[in-house]
């Protein structure tokens, strides 16, 4: 028998929400880690049963959501969504008609992939373009995230929250929304999204942004800050970064400071005799970093090593940081790149701006992009370990085997399985797992580090605390809250506001959390104006995977921020309009489609 009263339960729980939210937002720690935290302290209290403690890890929108991240790899390993990306790409196409082209793309392949997929499978390809064309990637690569963002509202599998309301509603109503359910209301916000960002939503980022990272260098504006060791034949040794600046300036590159016994010399070190070993801190683009290493007889802390193992077989990549990766937070001597895998950061570039730590210390961020060296054969699976997404374009050499339609067509059959209800979805996804596997479209290795184990453990701790905080009646209290600031006005309204109350919160919070404390609430509103919950649980869907307003609201944001060289205020020029865009397309859709 439960002896903690109501009362405390709901003030605890709000209070452990609050904690959370606050948490959330300064960002100092992971999400996911903030919330097992906070499901222990709320087992720990009484707050959650000890036997409901670890109910989300098994929960089935935690388990689609891993499984559809493992089938999404399977579909960009057999080539076949390359084999569609390249049919339709043509970098000679107009500004105008490309990004309607790649919003169209991103928006159809991110309703049936995992959204943040699609954008890591067409960044590379919009980037390549934008080269090819000679304009800057910030006038395209925004339009691309938002539109991979609002494709994932047309079907179950395409983005976590409705994955989520769909087994909300199972739990709540006995029965799940299908997998084409969303598609009405979906279909209608993206085409008036992608409508908008391809006629006039590009055209409101800055104009400084659009003249940036032409196609001669992607990293025009956004220099490496790299350190270049000074061997003994380099006519450094004995010189002063001050006499060198004819070198610096015919190199195209800045001597940014001068590293000395594992230490930064104080102040740029100008007028500092160079001695052999020193090592020179430079900003300047990837070329110019090459170049200049060779003409002046320098080299990398590490170099001499890769060479006696790789031999001549060394390239240099360009990866770009994601939240969430195992590099975020951390600096290459924490995850030992050099000394355990044998790899070089060579440089780091963030937004343009430069920093005083020592490259190999720095401790990096999601959008910082970096330049790592090593053999060749080697760099593309560091950059999947390391969790960062190489800015450059993908082969086709799983689909010269015939894999593609293949994998397509078991793609295909499972969801028609699930979508006639032939076969329960989380039975239908595993299987094409299975199948996969087996077919080796996706090797065992590659289940497990596809699976985006943040957002399970997010979703795991998550799930237990808002039916906790549903349970003490506090999801109660707040839909009555809300009611009670709507009283008199139509159902309509009440949508509207929590569809907005919703939208604000995934602009700042993870989208799934979001969608996690707003479902219930949704229920409960509908439940207290005596009107089909229908209609408020579709709202939640679309509001909380519709975050514009920030670079932290969604990954899909945050994964353009450095390659784009955007700033924190640029998002919320194209946004702001499209996020009340999608409120009057949605609002009256979900209505006409979802009758009160």
């Amino acid at each position: 028998m439960d002896l903690i009263p109501e009362a405390y339960k709901q003030t605890a729980l709000f209070a452990l929400f609050g904690a959370v939210f606050v948490l959330l937002l300064w960002g100092r720690w992971r999400y996911d880690l903030v919330a097992f935290a906070a499901l222990v302290v709320a087992v720990m209290a009484g707050l959650v049963p000890t036997t409901d403690a670890f109910s989300g890890f098994g929960h089935p929108a935690t388990i689609i959501v891993a499984l559809v991240l493992v089938v999404s790899r399977g579909l960009i390993n057999s080539g076949a969504v390359d084999i569609i990306t390249r049919a339709l790409v043509d970098p000679g196409r107009t500004l105008k008609t490309h990004i309607a082209a790649m919003a169209g793309l991103g928006a159809t392949l991110s309703a049936f992939m995992n959204n943040v997929a699609a954008l890591a499978l067409l960044m590379p390809v919009d980037i390549n373009a934008a080269r090819k064309a000679a304009r800057g990637p910030a006038l395209t690569l925004m339009p691309l995230s938002f539109a991979t963002i609002l494709g994932g509202l047309i079907t179950l599998i395409g983005t976590p929250p409705n994955i989520i309301i769909a087994a909300y509603r199972e739990q709540e109503l006995g029965e799940s929304f299908k997998m084409f359910d969303f598609a009405p209301v979906g279909i209608a916000c993206t085409l008036a999204g992608v409508a908008f960002i391809a006629l006039i939503g590009w055209r409101l980022i800055p104009t400084a942004r659009g003249k940036q990272d032409s196609a001669e260098d992607l990293m025009s504006l956004h220099g490496f800050v790299a350190e270049l060791l000074v061997g003994e034949k380099s006519p450094f040794v004995g010189s002063t970064l001050s006499e060198m600046d004819d070198d610096q300036r015919t190199a195209d590159i800045a001597f940014v400071g001068l590293v000395r016994n594992g230490r930064r010399l104080p102040g740029g070190a100008r007028r500092e005799e160079i001695r052999t070993g020193d090592m020179i801190v430079v900003d300047a683009t990837p070329d110019a970093i090459d170049s200049f290493v060779g003409a002046m007889g320098l080299g990398y802390v590490g170099g001499e090593r890769l060479k006696s193992q790789a031999g001549a077989d060394l390239a240099v990549i360009e990866v770009v940081v994601q939240r969430d990766s195992r590099i975020e937070g951390r600096s290459a001597n924490d995850v030992r790149l050099l000394t355990r895998h044998n790899v070089i950061l060579l440089g780091v570039s963030r937004q343009g701006r430069r920093f005083r730590d020592r490259v190999r210390h720095l401790e990096l961020k999601a959008g910082d992009i970096l330049l790592l060296l090593g053999a060749e054969e080697r760099l593309q699976e560091m950059a999947g370990w390391l969790g960062t997404l190489p800015l450059a374009g993908r082969g086709l050499q799983v689909t010269q085997h015939g894999r593609a339609g293949l994998a397509a067509a078991i793609f295909a059959s499972a969801v028609l399985a699930a979508s006639v209800g032939f076969v329960y979805l989380p039975i239908a996804l595993a299987a094409v797992v299975v199948i996969y596997v087996l077919l080796d479209i996706v090797p065992v290795r590659q289940v497990y580090e596809e699976v985006e184990w943040p957002v399970v453990v997010l979703l795991g701790s998550m799930i237990p605390l808002g039916a906790a905080l549903e349970a003490s009646g506090g999801t109660v209290l707040i839909a009555r809250a809300i009611v009670d600031v709507a009283a008199g006005l139509h159902p309509a309204i009440v949508l509207t506001i929590l569809m907005v109350v919703t939208m604000t919160l995934s602009d700042v919070l993870n989208n799934t959390a979001t969608t996690v404390i707003a479902a219930p609430i949704a229920i409960d509103i509908a439940g207290k104006l005596g009107v089909n919950p229908d209609p408020f649980l579709m709202c939640v869907a679309v509001a909380a995977s519709c975050a514009f307003l920030t670079p932290i609201g969604h990954k899909n944001n945050t994964l353009i921020l450095g390659p784009g060289g955007y700033r924190f205020g640029d998002y919320w020029r194209m946004g702001l309009p499209l996020e009340v865009i999608v409120i009057a397309v949605a609002v009256p859709a979900i209505l006409y489609v979802w009758p009160l």
